[in-house]
């Protein structure tokens, strides 16, 4: 260590830079950027129970709005459009990735189960009606038996999002379309 003062104080300073830097993140008193977060072993840290009761008391459209948002966040995402409402045949939020590929998002803030029907609904018009590569059926709460059985029949089955998917991917998980 005597031969080298200099490079020897450099690396414990950057060593003890490191260490406060991942003690801060754990704490939550900073917030690195995703990519160093995820090296770091400090991915965020939410409140899931929180999280899907905040989803849970918004309306309607707050809620495909929020989703909407929560799609942006990925880099992939080019733009989005929140479409729901009465006749929207089965499209909540329409994302644009940047590929040019299309996805559909079905957004159900419910506090029952969403079964089968709704996902024969989706799987019949994301493709032909709307255009695009794949769709997610995003719940606030669960799915029927029956819904996933459904879902496993069709040749390119839906992303099926229950709450606590919703929660992993509000948390910083992997969105419906990667």
């Amino acid at each position: 260590m005597s031969a080298y003062p200099v490079t020897s104080t450099i690396v414990f300073v950057l060593a003890a830079a490191a260490i406060l830097t991942v003690c801060l993140a754990r704490t939550g008193r900073l917030r690195l950027p995703a990519a160093l977060a995820g090296a770091a072993g400090v991915g965020p840290r939410h409140d899931v129970t929180h999280t899907i009761a905040a989803y849970q008391a918004m309306g309607y459209t707050e809620f495909e709005h929020a989703m909407a948002d929560l799609a942006r966040r990925d880099p992939a995402v080019r733009k989005t459009e929140v479409s729901g409402g009465k006749n929207d045949r089965g499209l909540d939020v329409l994302v644009h990735l940047h590929s040019g590929d299309r996805y559909l998002l079905q957004c159900k803030r419910w506090k029952g189960r969403v079964g089968s029907e709704e996902v024969m609904k989706i799987n019949g018009t994301y493709r032909d009606i709307h255009h695009c590569v794949g769709a997610a059926i995003i719940t606030t709460s669960a799915f029927t038996a029956d819904a996933e059985r459904t879902n496993a029949m069709l040749p390119k089955s839906l992303r099926l999002i229950d709450g606590r998917g919703l929660a992993r991917w509000a948390s910083g998980g992997r969105p419906p379309w990667a």
